[in-house]
């Protein structure tokens, strides 16, 4: 679809929408930004997954990657509460085939250094990461971690401070202290992290389809009275 055609559907759309509605659409695009994204490899426990969605939707993050291995990912829309239709949600989940390496290659051809979290004390903290360069956050499971394929093919490892007896925090809690460090001092820099006028159009339509009941169908009504008053 060209920008002019992007431009007039969602002129269409925000017709059917509230003014506040469209209102807190545009404000919200503002915020997003793909400069960071995050991947979650074969979290099992479905609140734990749902909960890192509503984290990610809630600072702004707006690409989701899910690697499902052993364990398939199940949501919880009690705990996500709707965050999942606001984000550009990614799977890898295809048999016999090493997901995480296919997910990787795909983020680091897009220009992403890969950033996996770990308990060792030997890797670099967090607030030590620079924001240069787009980062995409890698979290695994609690019991395990992350695996050996992501830690192989990994740009950085870091690690959350802690000084208590427990090793790791909950893994939607290290989404959120991950994400807020980093989307703090990237927010406070002067590099581009926002959304492109393209990537803003197309995710503004997306989420006027989610705002707009039977979307599909309008826009085909629309459509065919474009092109009969074009006759």
């Amino acid at each position: 679809m060209l920008l002019p055609e992007k431009q007039d559907l969602i002129a269409d759309l925000s017709q059917f929408v509230t003014a506040e509605r469209q209102q807190k659409i545009e404000s919200v695009l503002q915020q997003r930004t793909r400069h960071i994204t995050v991947i979650l490899e074969d979290i099992f426990q479905s609140n734990n997954v749902s909960a890192c969605l509503r984290n990610c939707e809630c600072f702004g993050v707006q690409d989701l990657h899910i690697i499902d291995k052993r364990n398939d990912f199940d949501l919880l829309r009690e705990v996500s509460v709707g965050s999942e239709q606001w984000l550009t949600l990614y799977r890898y989940n295809q048999p016999k085939i090493n997901n995480t390496q296919i997910c990787l290659e795909k983020l680091k051809s897009q220009g992403y250094k890969i950033v996996a979290t770990t308990p060792d004390p030997k890797a670099i903290t967090i607030e030590q990461i620079s924001v240069e360069d787009k980062l995409a956050l890698m979290f695994g499971t609690e019991l395990n971690g992350l695996s050996d394929d992501a830690f192989s093919q990994a740009d950085y490892l870091v690690r959350i401070p802690m000084v208590g007896f427990s090793e790791s925090f909950n893994i939607s809690v290290s989404v959120a202290l991950c994400l807020y460090e980093i989307l703090s001092r990237l927010k406070n820099s002067k590099i581009n992290w926002r959304l492109s006028e393209i990537e803003r159009l197309e995710i503004q339509i997306n989420w006027l389809r989610q705002s707009v009941r039977g979307s599909r169908l309008l826009e085909e009504k629309l459509s065919n009275q474009s092109s009969s008053h074009s006759i």
